[in-house]
């Protein structure tokens, strides 16, 4: 069982996910797709904040959270390695967008973020709650 202060701050990394994800949506029906892709990594970012919590690990850098995701839950196999490459395949989207000038990026693509993002967030939800305990804090 984890203390409620990690609980406390589980939940709040995953509502931070679920509303990146959010936006995300809404900005992808608006075709404002490079903040949409922004969004969508943060949702995984912010969900792979709320696993590090739970272990008591964290980072300050974005590269430094994607190698604790893999080190601690894609290598033990918690994960599978599809979703480590959605992960950094969005990082590496939301770096382009975000500084590369006269980057553009196309709807199927922006899509395709945007559905990765739902999966690992969900995915993410899942594991937590099956190893070790709820969101709601019922258990």
């Amino acid at each position: 069982m984890i203390s409620q202060n990690v609980r406390t701050l589980v939940i709040y990394r995953i509502e931070q996910a679920d509303e990146s994800l959010e936006a995300a949506r809404l900005l992808l029906d608006q075709k404002m797709l490079r903040p949409s892709v922004n969004r969508a990594y943060y949702a995984m970012f912010y969900a792979v904040l709320a696993l590090l919590a739970v272990i008591k690990k964290e980072t300050s850098k974005h590269s430094g959270a994607l190698s604790l995701f893999d080190r601690e839950f894609v290598k033990p196999g918690i994960f599978n390695k599809e979703l480590s490459r959605w992960l950094h395949n969005a990082c590496d989207l939301r770096q382009v967008f975000d500084y590369a000038p006269q980057s553009s990026i196309t709807l199927e693509d922006a899509k395709l973020v945007y559905e990765h993002a739902k999966e690992f967030v969900q995915q993410v939800k899942s594991v937590y709650e099956k190893k070790y305990e709820h969101l709601n804090g019922d258990k």
